[in-house]
């Protein structure tokens, strides 16, 4: 099983992959978004066979109470559109904080600031669908 993990920006969609196994997450690339959704989402669409993706995880930004608000509601009415486009199932996966951990990290290794706004969206895909590998392996261990 192989995951494309997405964080959906406004500006930029970060993407990341897992392994074959399904153990590891790492980052993939930063999409730059064009303005047009449907270009998009074939470029998601043409990630998803390149890497081979058997499911796709988009992470879901809750509020901190565990909420949608009106920015989860957008990343649920864009999977909606993306849907019939990447031709595999798509999940959802709690991303609140992916960002922030990202950024920590980056800044943990000493990256400077620009260099961290090219990477971060990438890092914080990768945080979220590690924790959606992870809480899958747990799922099924018990």
């Amino acid at each position: 099983m192989r995951a494309l993990g997405l964080d959906l920006g406004t500006k930029r969609i970060g993407v990341a992959t897992s392994d074959s196994s399904g153990l590891i997450a790492t980052p993939l690339t930063v999409l730059e978004r064009s303005g047009d959704r449907a270009r998009d989402h074939r470029a998601i669409a043409s990630l998803v066979v390149e890497e081979e993706a058997t499911v796709v995880v988009v992470g879901l930004p809750l509020s901190l109470s565990g909420d949608a608000g009106p920015a989860a509601q957008n990343v649920l009415a864009e999977i909606r559109e993306m849907a019939s486009v990447v031709g595999v199932p798509i999940e959802t996966y709690d991303e609140r904080l992916s960002s922030v951990t990202a950024n920590e990290m980056l800044m943990e290794r000493k990256m400077k600031a620009q260099a961290r706004r090219r990477v971060v969206d990438k890092v914080a895909a990768a945080v979220m669908l590690q924790a959606w590998l992870d809480h899958r392996r747990n799922q099924t261990a018990t």
